[in-house]
């Protein structure tokens, strides 16, 4: 299917570009001067992100081994040209692909295939590594080739998924027009100029050592601050070290503030459990944000080596390098006393049970074999257990044993304790199951600025869906609070507010100095209506238009043209509207939201046969789907569907 491509190319019409920054020079060149640290780097899980194949980076088995499973087998092999995988598909098809690159080295490793030119996709049959064997990351589907979830599909793409955060100054270059991909990167794998930011600059003055000036730049010519702080190095770590939607069109400059380059997933019950435990992979930051350590002014970098990517010390140690009787002066409310012996833990010496982690940061698997820690370095609260319906640390070891078994015990260790009061889990609990009588108590909590911002700007999310004219004003105040995170959850609710009242709380936050928080209200003043004097307007215009650019970086999401669907709808181009959702389907046709707008819109502006013409091709994408079925019984009895919107 075509776009209706005039509209298109006006709506993603390109920027123009700031002031060059430096050029990327590789991290060989950072080695000559920097010796220590790329000895370390080389061999760290961010040296290995994405090599290219070879005996020193495949370690997985490709000489003659095979899997079978999941409607899939592949015969593995390896010459003199390359590594090499032939694939037979649940539908009988058979493809030998050239293994292109590989991802990872431990505890599995990933290898990409070249689909089509310039395309990459992560083949979903991967190695473990201690086990020294094939394995298929998700055991329990079988997905035929057509499926969105399928390795071949949109999801599993590298280059619009997971490129950025594995290379260095990776730039996507999708094509909408053919669906094809031009991707470029300085580097693959994470280098040293993933971090610190291209490093022509920092060359330049380390030859005469004399401070740079430029605009954008410290003084030793880094876009990322080598002195940069706490916080300035936690939010460089979590540009990928976290669930979220990007703005830019591969890595941004390193040193651009979070907030300006995405959008941080919120604790929705896709990802956590209502108390903030991660339920699928957070990548660390969204879990860090809820706990005291950050609040304090922990960074990444006090617990891991940069370099290295591993832990300052191993088991305990890492923990007692502030948590003793010594401290940490950098830390001065800690509070000076032994937390690394029995009578704080109550288990055996040398125990599982007495590892800080495993009550502090219960880990979960993932990828089958990847054991990923919890990083909101919880006091765990099985009290809560039957509240919130959230696992607890103790019966994750005590299998045998339930919620109030654990929490009778930690009550008898610690009958003073502090930490039993209310907790945000239970309001998010009776959140999730009814959003109407948790009104009062979400607001509460996005008002308490002893909340995490992370948990406050959820509390605003889970509100949308129970909003009312009155909700919008009494949270109108929190669109000038202090996190950008809160405010733009807060625009969000401005939705449920009259036109008029909508326009004049949100329009100031188009020149807002955070841009997710001035794309937020762009999409909430998208719809035609007020007449705004000039200078509103502009900012209008503009924060629009860096609302749009974001959008076109994603072109090669189903999802993203699911928005432009909707938006097109909101702005009464219904032909635009249905293009949308046909590009949604086009790359994956398993998006049965975008089918259901198909058929209605179909029949709105075509007719009843188009329409059922539409609901055929949905049932023959999603067979059986009641959604689907109902539609086409509607349209071949004449009764109609209710019009499009």
């Amino acid at each position: 299917m075509k776009f209706v491509l005039a509209l298109i190319l006006t709506f993603f019409a390109s920027a123009a570009h700031a002031d060059e920054p430096p050029a990327y020079i590789g991290s060989a060149q950072c080695a000559t001067c920097h010796a220590p640290e790329a000895e370390a780097w080389k061999g760290s899980d961010h040296g290995l992100a994405w090599t290219l194949p070879s005996d020193q980076t495949v370690v997985a088995d490709f000489d003659g081994t095979t899997f079978s499973g999941n409607g899939t087998a592949v015969q593995f092999s390896k010459d003199d040209a390359g590594y090499h995988a032939k694939v037979t598909e649940m539908d009988g098809s058979v493809k030998d692909y050239n293994v292109h690159s590989v991802i990872g080295i431990r505890p599995l490793q990933q290898f990409l295939f070249e689909t089509a030119p310039g395309k990459l996709q992560s083949f979903d049959v991967v190695w473990d590594v201690d086990k020294k064997e094939w394995y298929h990351l998700y055991p329990d589907s079988v997905l035929p080739p057509r499926d969105g979830l399928h390795w071949t599909g949109p999801y599993k793409n590298w280059n619009a998924r997971c490129a950025e955060c594995h290379a260095t100054g990776f730039e996507k270059n999708y094509d909408p027009k053919t669906r094809s991909y031009q991707s470029t990167q300085a580097e693959i794998g994470v280098g040293c100029e993933a971090c610190h930011g291209p490093g022509s600059a920092h060359r330049d003055w380390a030859a005469d050592r004399k401070p740079i000036t430029l605009p954008g730049l410290d003084a030793y010519g880094f876009t990322m601050p080598t002195r940069g702080g706490a916080e300035k190095w936690v939010q460089q770590c979590a540009g990928c070290h976290s669930r979220r939607e990007a703005f830019g069109d591969g890595n941004p400059l390193p040193g651009t503030p979070y907030h300006d380059a995405y959008r941080l997933s919120l604790l929705t019950p896709e990802l956590y459990h209502s108390d903030g435990q991660i339920l699928q992979e957070d990548y660390e930051y969204g879990s860090f944000l809820q706990s005291k350590m950050y609040a304090k002014g922990v960074s990444c970098v006090n617990c891991h080596d940069p370099h290295e990517a591993k832990l300052k010390a191993e088991g305990n140690a890492v923990c007692v390098q502030c948590h003793s009787p010594a401290g940490n002066p950098e830390f001065p409310s800690l509070p000076l006393k032994e937390f690394d012996n029995a009578a704080h833990h109550f288990h055996k010496e040398g125990s599982a049970g007495a590892e800080c982690k495993n009550c502090h940061m219960v880990e979960q698997t993932y990828m089958v074999t990847d054991e990923r820690a919890d990083h909101s370095f919880r006091i765990p609260r099985p009290d809560l257990s039957a509240q919130t319906g959230a696992p607890d640390a103790c019966t994750t070891c005590h299998k045998d044993q339930n919620p109030e078994w654990a929490a009778k015990q930690i009550e008898a260790w610690y009958p003073d304790s502090t930490h039993r009061g209310p907790h945000f889990g239970t309001t998010f609990a009776q959140a999730r199951r009814n959003p109407q009588g948790a009104l009062a108590s979400l607001l509460a909590l996005a008002k308490d600025q002893d909340q995490a911002d992370l948990v406050r700007a959820t509390a605003l999310y889970l509100m949308q869906s129970a909003a009312d004219e009155e909700t919008a004003d009494q949270t109108s105040v929190l669109l000038a609070d202090d996190s950008p995170l809160v405010r733009a959850s807060a625009v969000r609710l401005q939705r449920a507010a009259q036109p008029p009242v909508r326009v004049q709380n949100l329009i100031g936050l188009t020149s807002d100095p955070v841009a997710l928080v001035r794309m937020a209200a762009a999409q909430e003043l998208i719809a035609p209506g007020a007449i705004l004097p000039p200078k509103m307007a502009a900012a209008l215009r503009g924060a629009f238009d860096e609302w749009r650019r974001s959008l076109g970086n994603r072109l090669d999401f189903p999802e993203t043209h699911l928005v432009l669907g909707g938006m097109a709808l909101v702005m009464r181009n219904y032909q635009a509207g249905l293009a949308g959702f046909r590009e949604a389907v086009t790359l994956d046709p398993q998006r049965v939201e975008a089918w259901s707008m198909i058929v209605r819109l179909e029949q709105a502006l075509n007719g009843d046969e188009a329409a059922r013409q539409a609901v055929g091709q949905a049932l023959q994408a999603n067979p059986g789907t009641p959604e689907l079925l109902s539609m086409q019984i509607e349209l071949q009895g004449g009764s109609g569907m209710p019009p499009a919107p």
